[in-house]
């Protein structure tokens, strides 16, 4: 049960916490789960002759530390999941760029179109003036 909890809580932590911290947790979940042997079967060998006690606490030992085993490799390949490759991470920064140009290069256009009314309205009003001086 108690595994279970801290099972729950690292899945929970694992996506946002560090690289550090996932490996911190992995290794107290493996701490943990071998005090979780159940009790009476670490008692009985103590008091038991019998070679069969002993093989299910062996047994049992195993199947945590495989167990452990497997949510450790479980949360190895969460973070790296949650990392993104190179490549991805540069095509991603491409795009980017790629979008800030378009953007850009309509920003240029916009403003090209905007001096060029300028220098129409200009034209006019020197015209305007010009002819003006002449009547004059």
């Amino acid at each position: 049960m108690a595994d279970q909890q801290n099972q729950a809580d690292s899945q929970m932590q694992s996506p946002q916490a560090p690289k550090e911290d996932t490996m911190a947790l992995v290794a107290a979940l493996e701490a943990a789960l071998l005090p979780c042997l159940p009790a009476r079967e670490l008692q009985a060998i103590d008091r038991s002759p019998h070679p069969s006690h002993q093989i299910d606490v062996e047994r049992h030992a195993r199947d945590f530390m495989e167990a452990a085993k497997k949510l450790q490799l479980y949360f190895i390949s969460l973070q790296r999941e949650d990392q993104p490759t190179k490549a991805e991470t540069l095509r991603k920064e491409i795009a980017m760029m790629e979008e800030e140009l378009r953007t850009k290069s309509e920003l240029i256009e916009k403003q090209e179109r905007l001096i060029k009314g300028w220098r129409s309205e200009l034209e006019e009003q020197l015209n305007k003036i010009n002819s003006e001086l002449e009547r004059v």
